[in-house]
């Protein structure tokens, strides 16, 4: 009976080993899957700066034309602005007393196409 209960005490114990064995290989594989899983996110992240460089690197190539053409529109258009207020200054006098000149100096007379009802 001693041998059989110490038979069945060793089995206990290899089976518990055993279960400990397995648990620590799942722990190995869940931590190796979330290494492996990190090192590819990592890896994603550096092809995608790299690409992202890559694209502003050839944008930059082809809008750096138009970031002086952009430049030169605003200068040609700060110009005409100007342009237009000194006309305006210029121009603000004579066309007031032209306005109150015509405002004031009203000459009643009938209208060349009222006609008179008969």
């Amino acid at each position: 009976m001693a041998s059989q209960s110490q038979g069945i005490q060793q089995l206990l114990q290899a089976e518990k080993r055993a279960a400990e064995k397995v648990a620590d290989a799942r722990k190995r594989k869940a931590r190796r899957l979330k290494q492996a899983k990190e090192e590819a996110q990592m890896e994603v992240e550096q092809y995608r700066r790299e690409r992202e460089q890559e694209f502003q690197s050839k944008q930059q190539a082809a809008m750096g034309s138009q970031g002086n053409l952009s430049a030169e529109v605003e200068q040609a258009t700060r110009r005409q602005v100007q342009g237009m207020q000194s006309s305006q200054q210029r121009n603000r006098e004579r066309v007031l007393a032209q306005l109150l000149g015509m405002v004031c100096n009203v000459r009643p007379q009938v209208h060349p196409n009222y006609r008179i009802a008969a």
